[in-house]
């Protein structure tokens, strides 16, 4: 079939080649056929290697397809059944999904360092566990969500990681109250989907941030009443706070600069909301006196701080009822063929989410 591999960590283009095979089929495992996957921020985290990634491997990790073919013991899927794929699925037996932390489930990242694919040449890994910029995929059969058949498959495969990300951040992990002030620093597709869930939350001011003019303009669309240039953000804070700082600033790019910026523009008593995915030898620095004076809370969000089972169902019922745009977040549709163009577009910033059709 085909896939696109990354071959060494740091190389900023994929070889789509016909040679690779998915592998690992066997009982509690699922073969899904890939029919779109959305390009996220984090596969070309995960290529440059801000992302700890074994290579060589298939990135993409927003998936959707149908079940081809299911393991033994596997009785709640069938084949032709339409999913998306779960990237960290909940093993439900945990202590952390025992206590409803099941965005903390490790139980997903066990078949992380297992090549889900192979090639004439050895092994290759998946992104995540999953591998999604495949023609098929073999996944743990938790990892294969049932989604109803008025769900585009486009549309599925931004919920599995993007959307659900974003609004969880705003509904669950910051729980932004009605009529309060909220900026929002970094606008890709994640970032327009926390400002979509602090939209339906019912912040009165939301201020969207990002140096790309293209997705500033996109913001306004998708619930911001303001966007802002890093550089004007100050004189933001000053005409809608009277310069005390924003009650919620979420940071959703990943680097420990924005996150200073994020801090030093939340309130005294705000809530600071990390939804970026760093690195790990990116140090976020605060001084002990103003972490105490200044009783800011800081909440990092892992895929949307809630339970993503249920975090789906939601969100397909938002979209059904208008209250949430998912395909206007699709700016590009390509086919596999054409991924490294994509990927260029979504370095520049030109674009929130890219479909790949397989």
């Amino acid at each position: 079939m085909r896939a696109a591999v990354l071959h060494e960590t740091g190389q900023d283009k994929l070889e789509v080649l016909d040679d690779v095979e998915a592998v690992g089929f066997g009982p509690g495992r699922v073969r899904i056929r890939v029919r779109a996957t959305g390009l996220c921020h984090s596969d070309l985290s995960a290529m440059s290697g801000v992302l700890p990634q074994p290579v060589p491997f298939v990135p993409g990790h927003e998936g959707a397809g149908e079940i081809v073919e299911v393991g033994e013991g596997v009785s709640h899927l069938k084949p032709g059944d339409r999913v998306l794929v779960c990237w960290l699925p909940p093993c439900g037996a945990c202590p952390a999904c025992r206590r409803g932390q099941t965005q903390l489930c490790l139980a997903g990242f066990m078949n992380a360092g297992t090549p889900n694919f192979k090639r004439p040449g050895g092994d290759v890994f998946g992104f995540a566990g999953t591998g999604t910029f495949a023609e098929e995929v073999v996944v743990d059969a938790g990892c294969a969500v049932p989604m109803p058949e008025d769900v585009p498959f486009d549309i599925a495969a931004l919920i599995g990681c993007g959307v659900t990300t974003g609004l969880g951040a705003a509904i669950n992990t910051a729980e932004v109250e009605a009529g309060s002030s909220v900026a929002v620093i970094g606008c890709g597709g994640v970032g327009i989907s926390a400002i979509q869930g602090a939209r339906l939350q019912g912040a009165a001011e939301i201020v969207a941030v990002d140096p790309v003019e293209s997705r500033r303009e996109a913001a306004l669309r998708f619930g911001a009443t303001k966007a802002v240039s890093p550089e004007e953000l100050p004189g933001a804070k000053q005409d809608i706070t009277a310069g005390e700082g924003f009650d919620y600033v979420f940071e959703v790019v990943g680097k420990s600069a924005t996150a200073r910026t994020a801090y030093d523009n939340t309130r005294r008593g705000g809530t600071l909301v990390i939804v970026g995915a760093g690195a790990m030898d990116d140090f976020f620095q605060l001084n002990m006196f103003e972490l105490f004076f200044d009783e800011k809370r800081i909440l990092p969000s892992l895929y949307g701080g809630g339970d993503v089972l249920r975090a789906y169902e939601r969100t397909i019922a938002l979209w059904r009822a208008g209250r949430v745009d998912l395909a206007g977040l699709i700016t590009h549709r390509v086919p596999l063929a054409e991924i490294n163009e994509a990927l260029d577009q979504m370095r520049t910033g030109s674009a929130l989410r890219t479909c790949i059709e397989l």
